[in-house]
């Protein structure tokens, strides 16, 4: 359990029994020690409940939801102050010190729970911070993370400002990083050393935020939720996250998407140099990668494994996975400009 979790435990266990130790003292539900002591544990146990619900509330319902709590406590005190003399005097006694113990933890209980979006929003609200910075969160998935382009870009200095990395995601890094498959283990270290990488790194400031959504099982939804509450940005590689992002309104910047559109524009007909690495799957097929991990399929190019030839672009297939480049050699040591048939598939990034 992380420290922040062992405090609000903590603060919840005080609550509770302070709450029956008042009862105790006061007895004010009848005449029978246990009668009273019910009693205040169903109360405790309802404002426990009710701050567990509050931590799922959004910032801004929470502050409208304050206001109205506001007028309504003026509202009842008006109306004690009116009527108190007709309020029993034992459970009167333990009333006037319940109420303020149990809204005081309320209001605890949930400022702890929402710490990081009222910082934000004190920060947004300083006269020095442009429009532009509220743009400049963004929240980092772990498909980000393991990638590790995004190291590069910070160090670019094309990333800058707040980059936010929930505490589930970290967690989910973790258990990649303890898994009994080698490549998964190696896949969740990678990340787990990125971060601390770019916690070192100047030009931008790099947030762990522990708040949790319980109603949220999946991580994409937790993230998507946190995104949405500080009206931030989703960085990641992952396509499936990146369309759920987008139908919920949310900016999403893709690392893949970036690299595809900083590639350099191939034209059918020009001519190029690379190295066959294997055989393709047609017939007389050869398979070459650019630097960047673009596929080349090579018609006329079996017989050429391990060797680095000239061939002619005869063809170019762009998907949302990735980019396919088609080209022709010509056997007799000439690129030919003869269109080649597009088989085989885009690796994805």
């Amino acid at each position: 359990m992380r420290p922040a979790d062992r405090g609000a435990w903590a603060l919840r266990a005080g609550f509770f029994v302070l709450s029956v130790g008042l009862a105790m003292l006061f007895r004010p539900f009848g005449p029978t020690l246990l009668h009273s002591v019910a009693i205040a544990a169903l109360l405790a146990l309802g404002c426990l409940v009710l701050e567990q619900n509050l931590h799922r509330v959004r910032l801004a319902t929470l502050l409208f939801g304050s206001a109205g709590l506001a007028a309504g406590l003026c509202l009842s005190a008006l109306t004690i102050g009116l009527v108190g003399s007709a309020i029993p005097p034992g459970p009167g006694a333990f009333l006037r010190l319940f109420l303020p113990l149990s809204a005081g933890f309320l209001g605890l209980g949930v400022s702890i729970a929402r710490a990081d979006s009222l910082k934000f929003l004190v920060h947004r609200l300083e006269p020095n911070n442009s429009p532009a910075t509220w743009n400049e969160i963004r929240y980092l998935d772990s498909s980000a993370l393991i990638d590790g382009r995004i190291a590069e870009l910070v160090d670019a200095g094309f990333l800058q400002g707040l980059l936010v990395i929930p505490q589930f995601v970290l967690n989910e890094l973790q258990s990649v990083a303890d898994s009994g498959d080698a490549t998964k283990r190696n896949r969740g270290r990678r990340g787990l050393e990125l971060v601390a990488r770019m916690q070192s790194a100047s030009g931008i400031r790099v947030e762990i935020s522990p708040v949790e959504y319980a109603d949220a099982r999946e991580v994409d939804w937790k993230l998507i939720e946190a995104v949405r509450d500080r009206k931030a940005q989703i960085v990641t590689t992952d396509f499936n996250l990146s369309k759920l992002a987008q139908v919920q309104g949310i900016r999403v910047l893709n690392v893949n998407e970036l690299a595809s559109a900083l590639r350099p524009v191939v034209l059918q007909g020009e001519t190029m140099r690379v190295f066959i690495a294997k055989e393709g799957k047609e017939r007389n097929q050869g398979i070459a990668y650019l630097d960047d991990g673009t596929m080349v399929v090579v018609e006329n190019a079996r017989r050429q494994m391990a060797k680095t030839i000239d061939i002619i672009v005869t063809g170019v297939v762009q998907s949302a996975s990735g980019k396919m480049i088609f080209g022709k050699y010509d056997e007799h040591g000439k690129p030919t400009s003869s269109r080649a048939v597009a088989t085989g598939f885009s690796r994805p990034l």
